[in-house]
């Protein structure tokens, strides 16, 4: 006997699972399935990451009814100031200082912690009619004109029109769809993890160029322990990071400092340490025969803008809103024509985040004199041209001149 639904996403991951509960929302019929179990992600010593969530992301995840239950206070970011520098040495003057107070007062993102991000959508997923989880369990997806089946190791099989592979960057989907995809090796490695600090952040993000890459310093929201606290994602190369990981928390601390700056006063690791090669990746096409592909299984790009995360849910919002159409209107939510749109739509998007972000870490990090000056004059320049800040700000929030819907903070339409 086999089940009947409209979607089967492949992998409960933040894109996955924020897409599910979108689907669901809107009443379509709708199955997550993962290898791994849910609850374990939900430990903090699951996953160390904190995201910078977009405004835009935060309007996909309210209508996901995903935001309001996140179980503590997302930490706002009302500004973000723009350096460069070297280790050990006082930043350049020539900045760039962003303020939300400039673009209307809201924030432009808000620090959210992994942990915190799959507790709430993995207590939305159990409260929604609509969706059904399949976790641990594998699946075998076999596909054709007519739809898709997928035989899970429980026993479970399920019809679907439609199979969406949010497995990450090494999708088995992608893999057995015959999609090449293509890689950028940056050999290097991004720590991330928390530190405590005397001073308060006063909700102030630091993005620090450096000669080996980037640092920055996002604000999180503090504890009784320690109320002043931030995240760091630190990219180095990779000789040089496990060096530093291996490091005691004293000379971790100061290595911090070295490349953060003193203005927090001093700092004090707390909790694990992460750290995660950095490459980036782009899929040849998004979609194939009754396949979609979302978040890090279709593209991943440098972190240098924090913007990774944010770009699987900008492929979320617009994919949900071409399936709930669908479905409303009942039409095939996996026919070829859907699948077109949501390639053309999301795929420029993809290759132009990607592009920005690499020129960034090249531009960036390198030491040589003339560039250093070149892109300090640039920063300078753009901090005395309001309009361009205020173009390059609405960016980081997510908008663009076409975005609406979900993005815009429009809510969930029903789909039956």
């Amino acid at each position: 006997m086999s089940e009947e639904i409209d979607v089967c996403v492949i992998g409960a991951g933040p894109v996955g699972a924020t897409l599910a509960t979108v689907l669901a929302t809107a009443g379509v019929k709708v199955a997550v399935v993962d290898a791994a179990p849910l609850p374990p992600m939900e430990r903090p010593e699951f996953d160390g990451r904190a995201y910078a969530i977009a405004a835009t992301s935060r309007n996909l995840l309210q209508a996901a009814g995903v935001w309001d239950g996140l179980p503590q206070t997302p930490g706002p970011i009302h500004r973000i100031r723009v350096l460069d520098g070297q280790p050990g040495e006082p930043a350049s003057r020539l900045g760039l200082d962003f303020d939300a107070a400039d673009i209307g007062g809201d924030p432009f993102g808000w620090m959210v912690e992994a942990r915190a991000l799959r507790v709430a959508l993995n207590a939305r997923m159990d409260a929604l009619a609509h969706l059904q989880v399949h976790a641990p369990a594998r699946a075998e997806v076999t596909r054709d004109e007519t739809g898709a089946t997928i035989r899970l190791s429980t026993g479970a099989v399920l019809k679907a029109a439609l199979v969406v592979g949010a497995e990450g960057r090494n999708s088995p989907l992608r893999r057995q769809a015959g999609i090449g995809a293509t890689r950028f090796d940056y050999h290097q490695m991004g720590i991330v993890g928390a530190i405590a600090h005397e001073l308060p952040h006063d909700q102030v993000a630091l993005e620090q160029f450096l000669p080996n890459g980037p640092f920055a310093q996002l604000p999180m929201t503090g504890t009784e322990e320690y109320p002043n606290v931030s995240a760091i994602v630190w990219t180095e190369k990779r000789r040089l990071a496990e060096r530093f990981l291996a490091m005691p928390d004293d000379a971790y601390g100061r290595e911090i400092e070295r490349r953060m700056g003193t203005h927090l006063g001093r700092v004090t690791p707390i909790g694990r340490r992460w750290s995660y090669p950095l490459t980036a990746m782009n899929a040849t096409r998004y979609a194939d025969t009754r396949l979609a592909l979302v978040g890090d299984a279709a593209h991943g790009i440098h972190p240098i803008a924090g913007q990774g995360l944010n770009l699987g849910f900008r492929d979320v919002a617009s994919l949900a809103e071409l399936l709930i159409e669908a479905v409303a209107a009942n039409q095939d939510p996996g026919g070829a024509g859907l699948l077109a749109r949501y390639q053309a739509d999301r795929r420029p998007d993809a290759l132009l985040m990607l592009g920005a972000t690499h020129a960034l870490e090249r531009l960036f990090g390198n030491s040589l004199p003339p560039l250093r000056l070149a892109r300090r004059l640039g920063l300078a320049a753009v901090q005395r041209m309001p309009t361009l800040k205020q173009f390059f700000a609405r960016r980081a929030m997510g908008f663009t001149s076409s975005t609406g819907g979900l993005l815009a903070g429009r809510g969930v339409a029903a789909a039956d």
